[in-house]
C-alpha cells in the first residue's frame, strides 16, 4: 500500500499543532545550535591564521575564549532543543494513542468481527513507539542536519566559490541513492509492520486461549505457525535492513570521496597562494559538517519512512466509520423509561454473512414490567435479539421501539443506558471486586456496591478472599470459579439499576444452593422492570408472563408454559427432552404438565 505523504503529514500535524509554542522554541534552539556550529568554523580559521601562523599569543588566547563561549551557547541550545523535541515526541504519541482509543470505543462489534485484537494492540504499541522516536528525535536530527547543511554550503561559498562549486557537483550523486533506497525502505517498512502486527495477533490469541491450546496438545502446531510468522517478519526486515545499509554505505562512500577530492584541490590552491591555510581549514571544517549532515539525513530518512508507514496504519484505524452513530437530531427519552418494547417486522443478518438472515419479520410487543422468556434451539435468533436491543447492530429492516422511541432515531449511548445485562459468559476485568461491580454504575459508593453483592449472594465468597472487596480478580477473572463470575455479573446488573433487564441464562453456572439464592435476588431485581430472559432450561422460565418460542428467526408461538405444552409441538419436544435429561435428579419444577 502506497503511503500518502501529504495525508500523513497533515494527520500528524493536527496533534502537534496544540503545542506550537514548544515547536517554535525548539526551532529557535535548533537555529541557535546550528549557528554556533557554523560559527566554530570561523573560530577555527582565526585560530590558524591569527593564532598559530602569526605567532600572536594574545590573539590566540582571545580566539580560544571566543570558541569556548560559542561552544557553551551551543550546548545550552542543544539542551533546550533535545528536551523540547523529546517532550513533544512523548506528548504527541500519547495524544495519538488517546485519539485512536477513543475512536475504537465508538466502533460497533462488526468492526471487531474482521479485525484481530492483537493487530490493533500492535498499532498502539509498536507503531506509536516508532512515531514517538521520529517526532522526538529523528525529525529533530533531520531538521538540524538540513539547517547545518544549508549553512555549511553558504559558508563554504563565502570561503571559496571555486571549491564550493566542485562540492555542489557531487551533491546530485549523493541524492540519487537517498531517493532510490529511501523509496524501497518505505515500502518494506510498511510490510514489516503489517507482519509484526499479525505476529502480535497470533501471540494475543494463543496466550488468551492457553488452556484450549494445552488441552488439545496444540503447542507444537502453534510453535510451528509462530516460527513461520517470525521468519516471514525476519525476511522482510532483512530486506529493509539491506536497503538501509546500502543507503548509508553509498552516501558515506560518495561523501568521503567528494571531501577527499576537494581537499586535494584545496591543498593545490594553498600551494599556489590563492587560499590561506586558515581558509582551507575552515572550508574543510564546513565540508565535514556538510558530509556529516548528509550522512545523518540518510540515516534518518529510513526512520522517517518507517514512521510514515506506522502513521498510515494508525490513521487507518481512525478513518473507520462507526456503523452505529447518533442521528443528527437524536430523539431522547422525555420521561422516566417504563420499559415498553415493540419489535415490528424486524429483519437482520450479520455483516459478516449478509446473505444469511438470522431474524425474519420478527414481531413482538412487550409491556412495561412484563417478564418474557425466549426459548428455542441454538441459532434460532435469541442472542441476536439481545445484540439488537443493546444497539450493537441496527436491524436490516423493520423497527424496534422503547417507550415509543425508535432505535433508529435514538442516541446509542442513551439507548444502551436503559438496559442491564447478565450474560451467560460473564466479563470480568483484571481489577478489584469493587471496580468490577462498580462497572455497572461508576459513581456508586462502596456501600452501594456491597449492597448489590449481598443481593447477588456474592458476599459470602468475597469476604473469604485475601483483600475482600479490594481483591484483584486477575485477567478475565482467572481467580474466580464460573459461578462466582456469574454472581459478580449479577451484582453489576443490580447496581446498574436499569429499566430493562436482559438475562442470558443468568443462573446456569450456579450450584443448586446458590441458584436458589440468586433466583430470590433476581426476583427482587425484576420487580417493576421489563425483563427478557434467554433460557435453555425451561425450569428457569415457567413463571414468566409469556414465553416466546423462536425458530429460524421468527416467533413461532407465544403463550404461557401450560398453553405452549398443550398447543406447540416444538415447545413440547423441548420439555420432553429436558425431562429425559433430568430423570436422575427429578424433573424441573413446573415442566411436567400435571
Amino acid at each position: 500500500m502506497q503511503t500518502d505523504k501529504r495525508g500523513v503529514v497533515s494527520w500528524v500535524w493536527q496533534f502537534v499543532k496544540p503545542y506550537q509554542r514548544q515547536v517554535v522554541a525548539a526551532a529557535i534552539a535548533l537555529l541557535v545550535g546550528s549557528a554556533t556550529w557554523l560559527a566554530l568554523g570561523q573560530g577555527v580559521r582565526l585560530l590558524v591564521d591569527d593564532g598559530f601562523l602569526s605567532g600572536n599569543a594574545d590573539a590566540l588566547n582571545q580566539t580560544m575564549l571566543l570558541v569556548l563561549l560559542i561552544n557553551l551557547i551551543g550546548a545550552l541550545a542543544v539542551f533546550v532543543r533535545f528536551y523540547l523535541v523529546s517532550w513533544l515526541g512523548e506528548r504527541v504519541s500519547g495524544d495519538i494513542r488517546k485519539h485512536v482509543f477513543d475512536h475504537l470505543l465508538s466502533l460497533s462489534p462488526s468492526f471487531f468481527e474482521t479485525t484481530r485484537t492483537g493487530e490493533v494492540i500492535s498499532r498502539f504499541t509498536a507503531d506509536t513507539t516508532v512515531l514517538q522516536t521520529v517526532v522526538g528525535m529523528s525529525l529533530s536530527m533531520a531538521l538540524r542536519s538540513s539547517v547545518t547543511l544549508i549553512g555549511a554550503m553558504v559558508m563554504m561559498l563565502f570561503t571559496s566559490m571555486k571549491l564550493t562549486l566542485m562540492v555542489m557537483l557531487a551533491v546530485p550523486l549523493v541524492l540519487v541513492p537517498i531517493f532510490f533506497f529511501g523509496r524501497k525502505v518505505r515500502i518494506l517498512a510498511r510490510s514489516s509492520q503489517d507482519r509484526v502486527a499479525t505476529l502480535g495477533a497470533h501471540i494475543d490469541e494463543t496466550l488468551h486461549e492457553i488452556q484450549t491450546v494445552q488441552a488439545y496438545g496444540h503447542q507444537q502446531r502453534d510453535k510451528e505457525q509462530f516460527d513461520s510468522q517470525v521468519e516471514r517478519v525476519m525476511t522482510t526486515a532483512s530486506q529493509r535492513i539491506q536497503y538501509r545499509s546500502g543507503l548509508i554505505a553509498a552516501v558515506m562512500v560518495l561523501s568521503i570521496s567528494a571531501i577527499t577530492i576537494v581537499s586535494w584541490l584545496g591543498a593545490l590552491e594553498v600551494m599556489e597562494g590563492n587560499l590561506s591555510a586558515g581558509e582551507l581549514t575552515a572550508f574543510m571544517f564546513y565540508a565535514v559538517m556538510a558530509a556529516g549532515s548528509v550522512a545523518t539525513i540518510s540515516e534518518v530518512i529510513s526512520e522517517v519512512q518507517r514512521a510514515a508507514g506506522a502513521t498510515d496504519r494508525l490513521r487507518e484505524l481512525t478513518e473507520v466509520v462507526p456503523a452505529i452513530v447518533a442521528p443528527a437530531a437524536a430523539q431522547g427519552f422525555v420521561d422516566e423509561v417504563a420499559g415498553e418494547l415493540q419489535f415490528d417486522r424486524v429483519r437482520f443478518a450479520y455483516p459478516s454473512d449478509p446473505n444469511k438472515p438470522v431474524l425474519v419479520d420478527f414481531n413482538l410487543n412487550i409491556g412495561a414490567g412484563e417478564r418474557v422468556a425466549l426459548v428455542g434451539a441454538s441459532g434460532a435468533g435469541k442472542s441476536t435479539l439481545f445484540q439488537l436491543l443493546k444497539l450493537f447492530y441496527r436491524p436490516s429492516s423493520g423497527d424496534i421501539q422503547l417507550d415509543g422511541v425508535s432505535v433508529g432515531s435514538a442516541d446509542p449511548i442513551q439507548w444502551r443506558m436503559q438496559f442491564a445485562l447478565v450474560p451467560q459468559a460473564p466479563v470480568i476485568f483484571a481489577t478489584s471486586v469493587l471496580e468490577n461491580v462498580r462497572y455497572g454504575r461508576p459513581e456508586a459508593t462502596e456501600a452501594e456496591v456491597i449492597a448489590a453483592c449481598q443481593a447477588a449472594c456474592a458476599e459470602e465468597f468475597i469476604v473469604t478472599m485475601k483483600d475482600g472487596y479490594n481483591s484483584l480478580l486477575g485477567e478475565r477473572g482467572v481467580n474466580l470459579s464460573g459461578g462466582q463470575k456469574q454472581r459478580i455479573a449479577i451484582a453489576r446488573a443490580i447496581l446498574a439499576d436499569r429499566p430493562v433487564l436482559l438475562l442470558d441464562e443468568a443462573t446456569s453456572a450456579l450450584d443448586a444452593h446458590n441458584e436458589a439464592l440468586v433466583k430470590q435476588a433476581l426476583e427482587r431485581l425484576m420487580i417493576g422492570r421489563t425483563t427478557i430472559i434467554i433460557a435453555h432450561r425451561l425450569a428457569t422460565v415457567v413463571n414468566a408472563n409469556r414465553i416466546v418460542v423462536m425458530e429460524q428467526g421468527v416467533a413461532r408461538a407465544v403463550g404461557d408454559h401450560h398453553s405452549l405444552l398443550r398447543d406447540d409441538t416444538v415447545y413440547r419436544k423441548l420439555a420432553e427432552l429436558q425431562l429425559l435429561t433430568d430423570t436422575d435428579n427429578g424433573s424441573p419444577a413446573g415442566v411436567k404438565d400435571d
